[in-house]
């Protein structure tokens, strides 16, 4: 009975066993699983919080506007200021680029880029003449121009039709002037702007004739005579801009300038011989104005064709009949008179190139076509000067150069064209803004 009972309880024990070994297997196994689960959950919040920086980020780039572009070489500095229609759009422009962008850093970069570029400001200012930089600028410049011509005097006659009989004289003048301008120019509204110039000029003139001595060919007298510096003629002018650039239209200014006779004129200066042995006779002063008020009116245009600037001028100038005590050259004779110099008109027309933000370079051509003039001695008739009228035509070669935003530099080469325009003039300017 008693080794019945210990086999049964060693026989149930040894069939409990196996099951619960299976049962803690599975157990075991769960809690492994569980732990790899929790690991892997803890994992992925990790990754969805760094998803959810990646995409903060992202958001915020996409918010920032992007690099703005390179500034336009050629762009009107009506773009600027004076132009409504352009100022509302750049307005509205930069209002609906902060709503979107939450901020004002992108209405900024769109008021940064509607500036046009300083050399290019410049260079509206040299090409239409108003200088809407400041309210105020003062100007400074040295202009030196020089003249050389040569003329061939024939006195006698053609025998055969061939052979020359008689004298023949070559005459030829060297001329250098020296010019300062001084200008101020005050700009009201970017619409009109008012100026005054106040030249000082210094001139030196040498004249060499030859054939002297009875027509020797081997004689030639020289003789030079010089100016000191003196004021010239001051003039003073008004400009309007009554039409900014738009996409079919340019930028125009009329001007009208008058200008008053304080420089020495030249009427009545005495032609004095060299010498007796001599047929050179020279002045015996230089004038520095011509010594008539005069009218001045003129329209300029300047058009921007990326990246380029194309500008054209006309202009008109009408001289006031003006009586003088004297108007003879002979010395020892005065003759009372009244002068009419010829009106003339000049016009002009060129390309312009930014070549940066701080430089840009123009070429252009212009012409000055000049009447006759007559005088009319007291008691007399209107008589025509010969060789007072005259066609100058220049070939202009001009750099504009910011050096800094308030000082522009701006040198110009101006090359004569035909026998009544100088050989050549070069002049440097600084206009400073306030």
């Amino acid at each position: 009975m008693y080794r019945s009972v210990s086999l049964r309880a060693v026989v149930c024990l040894s069939t409990l066993f196996p099951a619960v070994m299976v049962q803690a297997a599975p157990n075991a196994e769960v809690e492994l699983l569980k732990q790899e689960l929790m690991e892997l959950k803890q994992r992925y919040e990790a990754q969805q919080k760094a998803l959810a920086v990646l995409e903060q980020r992202v958001r915020q780039v996409e918010e920032q506007p992007a690099a703005p572009p390179p500034k336009r070489l050629a762009k009107s500095p009506a773009d600027m200021k004076g132009n409504s229609q352009v100022a509302v759009g750049t307005g509205a422009a930069a209002a609906s680029g902060g709503a979107a962008g939450g901020g004002s850093s992108y209405g900024q970069s769109l008021a940064d880029d509607s500036q046009p570029a300083q050399s290019v400001s410049n260079l509206y200012d040299e090409a239409s003449g108003f200088f809407g930089g400041g309210r105020f600028s003062v100007e400074t410049g040295l202009t030196y121009s020089r003249y050389d011509t040569r003329q061939l005097i024939l006195n006698g006659f053609l025998a055969l039709d061939s052979i020359f009989l008689g004298n023949i004289n070559l005459d030829r003048i060297k001329a250098d002037t020296w010019t300062l301008d001084l200008t101020g120019r005050y700009n009201f509204d970017n619409r009109w702007q008012f100026d005054l110039n106040v030249p000082v000029i210094y001139r030196e003139s040498t004249y060499q004739s030859g054939g002297g001595n009875g027509g020797s060919a081997g004689v030639t007298t020289e003789e030079t005579v010089t100016r000191d510096p003196e004021i010239g003629d001051v003039n003073f002018g008004i400009a309007y801009k009554f039409l900014d650039e738009s996409v079919n239209t340019p930028d125009a200014v009329v001007t009208l300038r008058v200008k008053a006779p304080t420089g020495k004129d030249p009427f009545g200066i005495k032609l004095r011989q060299v010498d007796a042995n001599s047929n050179l006779f020279v002045p015996d002063t230089l004038p520095t104005g011509n010594g008539v008020w005069s009218i001045t009116p003129g329209i300029s245009l300047v058009k921007t064709y990326d990246p380029a600037v194309l500008f054209g001028s006309l202009s008109y100038t009408h001289n006031f009949q003006e009586s003088f005590d004297d108007i003879s050259s002979t010395v020892g004779q005065d003759n009372p008179g009244k002068v009419d110099i010829g009106d003339s008109f000049q016009l002009g027309a060129g390309i312009a190139f930014a070549l940066n933000e701080k430089m840009s370079m123009s070429f252009s051509v212009s012409d000055v076509v000049q009447r006759k003039s007559k005088i009319k001695q007291d008691g007399g008739d209107w008589e025509s000067v010969v060789s007072s009228d005259a066609n100058a035509g220049y070939f202009n070669i001009g750099m504009t150069i910011a050096a800094t935003n308030a000082l522009t530099i701006v040198p110009n080469l101006s090359i004569g064209m035909t026998d009544d325009a100088p050989d050549f003039q070069f002049s440097l300017k600084f206009p400073y803004y306030f």
